[in-house]
C-alpha cells in the first residue's frame, strides 16, 4: 500500500517519517529523561534539579493545551514554523551556555549567570516545542494520509518516531560525555532542518484542512 516511486515509498509517507523523526531529533526527550541529572551536574541542588524537572513537565502540558486552542485559529504550518525557529534559537543558546562550562562529569559548572540563562532557555525551548512540534506532528499525521493508506502509514511513522526516540535517548549520555555543547548544537541543527522541511513540504489550504501531499 505504501510503495511508490520515491526511494520505494510514496512521497507523503516519507514526509510523515521525516516529521516523526525530526520531532525526536530536536532533543525534546533529552530534556525530560535527563534534565534532573543535567541540572544537578551544573550546580543546582538535587532537590532544585528535581523541582525544575517537574516544573518543565508542567510547562509542557500547559502550552500543549494552548496549542490545542490555537491550532485551528492560526494553522498548523505557522505554528510549526514559529516552533522550529524558537527551538533553534533556544537550543543554540543552551549550546553556547554549555560551551562556557568548566569541569567535567559531576564536577561540571556554569560560570556566573549562565546557569539561570541555560535554565530559562531550556524552558523556553519546551514552550516552543509544546506549542508546535509536540502536538502538531500528531495532528498532521492524522490528516495528511489518504484514507486507503492511513492505518499503514501511521504505523510506519509511529515506528519511526519511537525508534528515533530510542536513538536520542541512548546516544545522549555518549554525546554528553563528549560535549554537552556539541549535543545541543546537533539538536539546534535538527531544529533548523525542521524549519526548512515545513517551508518546503507542509502546505495548507485557505481552509483549515491539510492538502494531500502525494505529488
Amino acid at each position: 500500500e505504501l510503495r511508490g516511486s520515491h526511494a520505494g515509498l510514496l512521497r507523503v509517507v516519507w514526509i510523515g517519517i521525516l516529521l516523526s523523526v525530526l520531532q525526536q531529533f530536536v532533543g525534546i526527550n533529552v530534556i525530560f529523561y535527563y534534565s534532573s541529572t543535567l541540572w544537578h551536574s551544573v550546580g543546582f541542588s538535587e532537590a532544585d534539579a528535581f523541582d525544575i524537572t517537574v516544573g518543565t513537565s508542567i510547562v509542557n502540558v500547559l502550552v500543549t493545551l494552548v496549542a490545542i486552542a490555537l491550532v485551528d485559529r492560526i494553522g498548523r504550518k505557522p505554528l510549526l514554523i514559529v516552533g522550529s525557529a524558537g527551538m533553534a534559537v533556544t537550543l543554540a543558546l543552551m549550546a553556547w551556555c554549555f560551551s562556557q562550562a568548566t569541569g567535567t562529569g559531576a564536577n561540571l559548572s556554569l560560570p556566573g549567570a549562565l546557569g539561570p540563562v541555560a535554565l530559562v532557555a531550556a524552558n523556553a525551548y519546551v514552550v516552543f516545542f509544546g506549542l508546535s512540534w509536540g502536538p502538531m506532528v500528531w495532528v498532521l499525521l492524522g490528516e495528511m494520509f489518504p484514507n486507503q493508506i492511513r492505518g499503514s502509514a501511521l504505523a510506519v511513522c509511529g515506528f519511526a518516531q519511537w525508534f528515533a526516540n530510542y536513538l536520542i535517548a541512548q546516544s545522549f549520555p555518549i554525546m554528553a560525555a563528549w560535549s554537552l555543547a556539541g549535543s545541543y548544537t546537533f539538536y539546534a541543527v535538527c531544529a533548523v532542518i525542521s524549519f526548512f522541511l515545513v517551508q518546503r513540504f507542509v502546505r495548507e489550504t485557505k481552509g483549515k484542512e491539510l492538502e494531500e501531499m502525494q505529488g
